[in-house]
This record gives C-alpha cells, sequence and structure tokens, in this order.
C-alpha cells in the first residue's frame, strides 16, 4: 500500500481528470440500479392490475437510464485513460530526468536493459492502474453499498443473506493478491534481464557475428525467455484457479435468493417484482465484486512495477550539488590535484594520493599502463565521479562547491569510446551547443580535419548517422568527437587517446589541428602516442593508482624510471609497426 500511495503523488497535476471519472462512476451506479428498480415495479403492476402500458414505461425508463449509463460509462473511461495517459507521462519523465542525472556509479551497478525495462514495462503496468484498477476499485465500492442500501429497504433479512457471501469473495481476492504479487515481481525482474540480453546482443552484433556466437547467445535468450514463460504460466495458474472460484461464489447468491424469496413470496411478505429486483441487484453487486481477482492481479503487478520505480526516483547520486552551489564561471585552467584518493568498490584503490598543479594553458600528457589511474584521473576531474579523499581545485575552488553545469561547461572529456547518436553530422557536431551557427559547426569540423569528408558525402552536414555511428569509420568518429568538444569551447579539455583509432596521416592532421587548438587551454591527453608525448608542458605517469613520476619528457628520460621504460617500449613497437607498413 505504501507504494501504491506514493504512487497515486503524481494524481496531483490531474485530479480534475479523475474526479470527473468519479462522478461519472456515480452517474452510471446509479442509472445502474434504477434499471432493477423499474423492472421490478413494472412486473409487479402488471401481475396487479393487467396495465400494460406499465411496461411500456418502464421499458422507456430502462433504455433511457441505459442510455445514460452508457455516457457515464463513456465518459469514465475517457477521463481515466486521459489522466492515466498523462501520470504514465510524468512518471517516465520523471524516470528519465532521474536516469540522466545519477551517477556514473549508479549506471555501473545496473544493467542498462533492466532500467529500459522498468521505464516501458513498468511504466505501462502503472498506467493500467490507473486507467482500469483504481477506477475499478471505486466502481466496486460504489456499487457494493448502492446496491446494499436499495436491497436493505426492501428486505433486510434476504440482504444480511446475500451480503454475508461478500466476505469469502474478498478473502479469495485478498489470498490471491498475496500469491500472485512476488510471482509478478520476479516476472517484471526477469522480462528486464531478457531485455538486457537483447539489448546487449543487438548492439554487439557484429561481435556475435565475427565469433560465431549466434547459437550461443539465442541460447541465452531462449533460457530467459524460458524462465519468463514459466514464470507466466505461474500466475496463470493462480489466476485460472482464481476466476472459477470467484464466479461460484457470486453465483451462491442468486440461488439463495430463488429459495429464500420464493418462500416470502408464497408467504406473501414478498411481490415477485421484489424478488426479480434482488436477482438484478445481486447481478449489479457480484458483477465488480467479480472482477476483484482481476483488479487485485493488476494492484499486484502494479505494486511490484511501483516499487521497481520508486527504486530508481528514490536512487541517490553518489555526485551531489551543494544547496549553497556556486556557479563556476570561465575559468583560466589552473588545476591542482591534493592528494587525491578514489575507490570504485570502497575496496581497492584506483587512485591514491595523487597530487600535481597544471598550470593554465598547459599540455598535459597522462601516461601508464592499462589500470594505472589515467582514465580515473579524468573522471574526477569532469566530476563524474566524486573523490573518496583529498580534493580536486579548478583556479582555487574546490570543483564539489560549484554547479555540476558550470563545471562541465568548462570541462569537457572526449571520451575513448566515441558515442553519436541517431542523427545528422550536423546535429551530433552540435550536440553540446544546440545554438551554435551552422558558420561555426564547420569551423570546428574543419579544425578536427572533418569538413572535406563530410562534403564528400552526398548530403553533407545533413547526412544521417546511423545508430551509435556504424556508418563511419573509426578516425571518422574520432575526429567528429573532437569537432563536438571543441564547439563548446572548454577552458579545460580531456582527450581520452583520441588518436588511437586513425591511420597516421589522419592522426598527423588531428596531431596539427591540435597544436593551434589547444592555444589557451589547459589538456589534458591520455596517449601513448610519442610525438604528442614528448611535445607536453607536462607528462603524469601513474602505476597501480599511484602518480609515481611527473615533468617533462626531457626531464623523465634522465631519470630512468618508468617513463623511459614506457617510452623505450612504445618506441619500437612503432618502429616495428612502420616496418611492417614498408615490407
Amino acid at each position: 500500500m505504501k507504494t501504491i500511495l506514493r504512487l497515486t503523488g503524481f494524481i496531483q497535476r490531474h485530479w480534475l481528470m479523475l474526479v470527473l471519472a468519479f462522478c461519472c462512476i456515480i452517474i452510471s451506479t446509479i442509472f445502474g440500479i434504477i434499471v432493477p428498480r423499474m423492472l421490478g415495479n413494472g412486473i409487479d403492476i402488471v401481475l396487479s392490475s393487467g396495465r400494460r402500458s406499465a411496461i411500456v414505461i418502464a421499458a422507456v425508463v430502462i433504455i433511457a437510464a441505459t442510455a445514460l449509463r452508457g455516457f457515464a460509462g463513456y465518459g469514465q473511461r475517457y477521463f481515466a485513460e486521459v489522466a492515466a495517459q498523462k501520470i504514465a507521462y510524468n512518471i517516465r519523465n520523471a524516470l528519465y530526468g532521474r536516469l540522466t542525472r545519477l551517477s556514473f556509479s549508479f549506471h555501473d551497478r545496473n544493467q542498462t536493459g533492466q532500467l529500459m525495462s522498468r521505464a516501458t514495462v513498468d511504466v505501462e503496468a502503472v498506467r493500467m492502474f490507473f486507467a482500469m484498477g483504481l477506477l475499478g476499485m471505486a466502481q466496486t465500492v460504489f456499487m457494493f453499498f448502492g446496491v446494499a442500501v436499495m436491497m436493505f429497504s426492501m428486505n433486510w433479512q434476504l440482504a444480511m443473506m446475500t451480503i454475508a457471501f461478500v466476505a469469502p469473495v474478498l478473502w479469495v481476492a485478498v489470498s490471491f493478491g498475496r500469491r500472485i504479487r512476488p510471482i509478478w515481481l520476479k516476472v517484471q525482474a526477469t522480462m528486464g534481464f531478457m531485455n538486457n540480453t537483447l539489448e546487449e546482443s543487438l548492439s554487439g552484433v557484429a561481435v556475435v557475428k565475427a565469433f560465431s556466437q549466434e547459437g550461443a547467445e539465442s541460447a541465452k535468450f531462449a533460457s530467459q525467455a524460458q524462465d519468463l514463460y514459466d514464470e507466466q504460466m505461474k500466475a496463470a495458474r493462480l489466476m485460472s484457479i482464481n476466476m472459477p472460484t470467484m464466479v461460484l461464489l457470486v453465483s451462491l447468491p442468486t440461488i439463495l435468493i430463488l429459495w429464500y424469496g420464493g418462500r416470502q413470496v408464497m408467504a406473501g411478505n414478498m411481490t415477485i417484482g421484489e424478488v426479480t429486483q434482488f436477482i438484478l441487484l445481486v447481478g449489479l453487486m457480484m458483477m465488480p465484486i467479480g472482477r476483484l481477482g482481476m483488479l487485485v492481479n493488476l494492484f499486484s503487478r502494479t505494486a511490484s512495477a511501483g516499487q521497481r520505480i520508486l527504486e530508481i526516483l528514490d536512487a541517490e547520486s553518489a555526485v551531489r550539488e551543494k544547496p549553497n552551489a556556486i556557479k563556476l564561471g570561465r575559468v583560466r585552467g589552473h588545476v591542482v590535484f591534493e592528494n587525491v584518493s578514489f575507490s570504485y568498490n570502497n575496496l581497492e584503490p584506483a587512485l591514491k594520493n595523487v597530487s600535481f598543479e597544471v598550470k593554465p594553458g598547459q599540455l598535459v600528457a597522462l601516461l601508464g599502463k592499462s589500470g594505472s589511474g589515467k582514465s580515473t584521473v579524468a573522471n574526477l576531474l569532469a566530476r563524474f565521479y566524486d573523490v573518496t579523499s583529498g580534493r580536486i581545485l579548478i583556479d582555487g575552488i574546490d570543483i564539489r562547491d560549484v554547479t555540476l553545469a558550470s563545471l562541465r561547461k568548462n570541462v569537457v572529456a572526449a571520451q575513448q569510446d566515441v558515442f553519436l547518436f541517431s542523427a545528422t553530422i550536423r546535429e551530433n557536431i552540435a550536440y553540446g551547443a544546440s545554438n551554435a551557427s551552422m558558420e561555426k559547426i564547420i569551423e570546428v569540423a574543419k579544425a578536427a580535419r572533418l569538413h572535406d569528408f563530410i562534403m564528400s558525402l552526398p548530403e553533407g552536414y545533413e547526412t544521417w548517422v546511423g545508430e551509435r555511428g556504424d556508418t563511419l569509420s573509426g578516425g571518422e568518429k574520432q575526429r567528429l568527437a573532437i569537432a563536438r568538444t571543441l564547439l563548446v569551447d572548454p577552458a579545460i579539455l580531456i582527450l581520452d587517446d583520441s588518436t588511437a583509432s586513425v591511420d597516421a596521416r589522419t592522426e598527423k592532421l588531428i596531431r596539427e589541428a591540435l597544436e593551434r587548438l589547444i592555444k589557451g587551454r589547459t589538456t589534458f591527453i591520455i596517449t601513448h602516442r610519442l610525438p604528442i608525448i614528448q611535445n607536453a608542458d607536462l607528462i603524469l605517469v601513474l602505476d597501480n593508482g599511484e602518480l609515481v613520476e611527473k615533468g617533462t619528457h626531457a626531464e623523465l628520460m634522465a631519470r630512468n624510471g618508468l617513463y623511459r621504460e614506457l617510452y623505450e617500449l612504445q618506441l619500437s613497437q612503432d618502429q616495428a609497426a612502420e616496418q611492417i607498413v614498408v615490407d
């Protein structure tokens, strides 16, 4: 109930639609009760006086009441659906907004397929509840009390006997709900796992085909689909038992009315019309009560879905703005790391007491073996994660004291894994600066040595980029990412191995562009490319999360330490690669 009550918080902005739907339910209930009343009275009048006109009058009233009930039913469904769709719209937006604002650590722990399932399947379950379940419950309550009042006004003994059957119906419904809720929770979790497998397989279809793993991936998906099938069959078996039980319990009062009501008619205490009214009223009462099984099922599924939705909405980001965070203006680019330590899992440190200072406009090369902490330094500087201890200063200000938006306008990272959206080349370049002019877009494309390639395409800058940029080569994606980063014009630029996927000619062009573009901005480059390393103002050498060496190329070569070892290793690899090309 706590979950359901919290979900009702999304009703606040759309309460008028639900109020109108509830009004339609009341109107529908009133006209629904009028029909048995008029029919019973008509029967009694005809039997007692023989006036056939009474039947005609009753028929006209019944037709009118049924028509009005139909209009009220239409209004109920329409207003309920409008409210439900708007509520689902708000929940989806709240979920998406929350997911985009949660820190990297949250996404590290959660699978994409599971998150997609919560934003689609679970939200749809909540929508169904507000469209049908909530109002279905209200309709059941209104109809029950309306019919009960009518029954007691006619014969309280028969009314008590009839209503006594409601208790076992409710018990069966509640029992059913308790048993089916954990099943639905598992169904939705299994569906999330299945969606994640599907998303991974389709995203990595090239890898799947390259290693001939179509059969293995199909088997994995089939196994999860079987798990989903098994859980849904458990729910189906419960529902198949529940529904006939409910139908049986609902039909028993009719038998009682015929037996007891018949005796009352023979004794002169009731009329045939009144017995007929009772039978019709029992049908009106038991019909919504008979749907309790379906409503409880819907309620249970919504509770499970709502729990999964609220887990995301309640998730706290590990990276949070302070209430009094200041807005950072254009910075000079003076960066200081003071005894910075960080751990991704609170067990093994990724960085240990790292300290260095970078002056404005300097070019910094981050060097080290795989897993040494190079990318971690970049992630902490952009505040994708928060330091475990120590602090990071930009122009003397702790980055935890400034707003995230203003920080990331000044610190922009071109990630090693270039992600492009299914949009045009122009839109991908302008992703971080949507208001940029076409002239500015062309300018940064030229700087990234991408303009000539774009103009060779039939549609130029309006050429559509396939999903994840699959229509572009690795070098083209790298250059587009550089153009996108440069368009934002950050004071501090982070390039994560930005020339790793390009050929020698393209690398030369990008390097020439970077030599001009890094002037006036602090630039961090994570790379093993020797020309860039040699020209760096400061080289930071990391090993196992520790900063073991720092200085210029000449200074570090003279120390004969890890840097010289890495440099000579890279030099020998580059020479071997050149020899292969020559051969």
